[in-house]
């Protein structure tokens, strides 16, 4: 990697741009890095530029940028943050400061795992600029595994799934959250990873075929219905995706119909719902197949059409969105520091608090939790698991773990609702309290306002660790009413 690719790829996206301080930050990094080398052999340098690139992949802003390719200096080299603060600001020295406290997260001894992981957390809500960094630094960490230590690679890709991957994907960074877990996906699972990559070739192959067939007739029906700028191609499914889904089809490739989906790119929102009329008129759909999350865009802010149809006997899946759209689908909430020029000044797009909110519920989290395991078992199942996302009569979105019942969603909307519940209605039908909820359910929790006694066996269905800790007091309190009462009636 050599900074001229980095200026280049800036100046695509910015050909107005002053590149001064960027080219500064080169110097500082390579002076300061200079004779040092990482266990794959290669210049220490060449890291900390990797990092940068990745950085100006996503379109992220300059400070950013220059703080992915000093973000090792203090913390590797003599250079110290007084000088970075002196050449570069207080922006800039703010982000490596951030990257620099946050440390080496370690996947060993569960007390210092668990205070590093809330250090994350408290950068995160400082500025979410410096877990895009910790993001960039670690693709290319696992892009040289190699070079360690067996026990070192499991530990680090182990990581990379169970809470880099998750945490991107919580943030919308689809793109990231696909390379993260296609590069960790060999070292941890070596063996299912090899039988996935040998079943989907001969597939992947087939639908590549079947998708450029479907591409020329979609393009040529698109042009007589006077499309003119829009992009349609084949995306095929990444490979740990692919494995995350075999496992809940029975590792049957055969009902996976997306992995080769056709992705139709659009230039405004009215065009989308166009194109799937015009997709509707040619192939029939299949039934509960058809996704609006547009209208209703998942938690992570993820907004496409998805649609699938019978094609000439095949299956194909197809995603239509908006250059904007797609833009936010790869880089999620990353998009929001891409600076837009406006009336001759940078100006940044405004983030909605509300995105942001689960990052203040982990610092409470950790707050309340004083047991490494327990704190940590929380975030895997409360944050970093599957996710789904369900809808309140009032079309609000709940977004809860996969495998959640209307217990979970009851104690979410407000305890009360949970210690009230008496039976739930999933999609106007009555439904029980236990009914695992898939993503896209109407959830109406059915409460006798005489009634507050959760049953002991909620605890067996219940997922989040919210309903619960919530069940478990009230099934406490009234155990202890109960005594009382027996108390004064012997």
């Amino acid at each position: 990697m050599t900074i001229g690719r980095i200026l280049e790829v800036i100046k695509s996206k910015h050909p107005e741009v002053d590149l001064t301080m960027v080219k500064l930050a080169y110097e500082v990094a390579e002076k300061a890095h200079s004779g040092q080398k990482r266990d794959s052999g290669e210049d220490y340098l060449q890291h900390p530029l990797e990092t940068a690139y990745k950085l100006a992949e996503m379109d992220i802003d300059l400070p950013t940028i220059i703080a992915g390719i000093l973000h090792d200096v203090p913390e590797e080299t003599s250079h110290t943050m007084e000088e970075i603060k002196k050449d570069f600001g207080d922006e800039v020295a703010d982000l490596v400061g951030g990257i620099t406290k946050l440390g080496t997260i370690k996947y060993r001894g569960l007390e210092r795992y668990a205070e590093n992981l809330r250090k994350m957390f408290v950068a995160m809500a400082e500025d979410l600029r410096v877990v895009f960094i910790k993001f960039a630094d670690r693709i290319h960490n696992l892009k040289t595994l190699y070079a360690l230590r067996p026990v070192k690679q499991q530990r680090i890709a182990k990581e990379t799934l169970e809470i880099y991957a998750p945490i991107a994907n919580r943030l919308g960074m689809t793109e990231l959250q696909n390379e993260m877990e296609d590069l960790a996906f060999p070292y941890v699972y070596p063996d299912e990873h090899k039988w996935v990559v040998d079943i989907s070739k001969k597939q992947y192959e087939e639908r590549k075929r079947d998708a450029e067939t479907v591409i020329k007739k979609i393009k040529a029906e698109l042009k007589d219905n006077r499309f003119v700028d829009f992009d349609i191609y084949g995306r095929a499914k990444h490979y740990y995706s692919l494995y995350q889904k075999l496992l809940r089809k029975e590792m049957d490739i055969e009902r996976i119909y997306d992995l080769v989906a056709l992705r139709i790119i659009v230039n405004a929102t009215d065009e989308c719902y166009r194109v799937l009329g015009i997709i509707h008129s040619l192939c029939k759909p299949m039934s509960g197949r058809v996704k609006d999350y547009i209208a209703q865009p998942k938690p992570n802010g993820y907004r496409s059409l998805h649609t699938t149809v019978y094609y000439d006997n095949k299956i194909v899946e197809f995603q239509i969105r908006t250059k904007e759209m797609e833009a936010e689908a790869e880089w999620g909430i990353a998009a929001h520091w891409s600076f837009k020029e406006k009336s001759g000044k940078r100006t940044k797009v405004p983030i909605d608090p509300e995105k942001l909110k689960w990052v203040k519920m982990l610092l409470k989290q950790g707050d309340e939790t004083r047991k490494p395991e327990e704190y940590l078992d929380k975030l895997k199942m409360d944050f970093f698991k599957n996710r789904i996302f369900v809808f309140t009569p009032r079309g609000d979105v709940i977004d809860l773990p996969e495998g959640s019942i209307p217990i979970d969603f009851a104690y979410h909307i407000h305890t009360y609702i949970g210690e009230h519940a008496t039976g739930a209605k999933i999609n106007g039908k009555l439904g029980t309290l236990t009914t695992a909820l898939k993503s896209g359910d109407m959830i109406e929790i059915i409460i006798d306002k005489k009634r507050a006694k959760p049953g002991e066996e909620w605890l067996q269905y219940a997922q989040t660790h919210l309903a619960k800790e919530k069940i478990k007091q009230a099934l406490k309190k009234n155990d202890g009413l109960s005594a009382i009462f027996r108390f004064f009636n012997n």
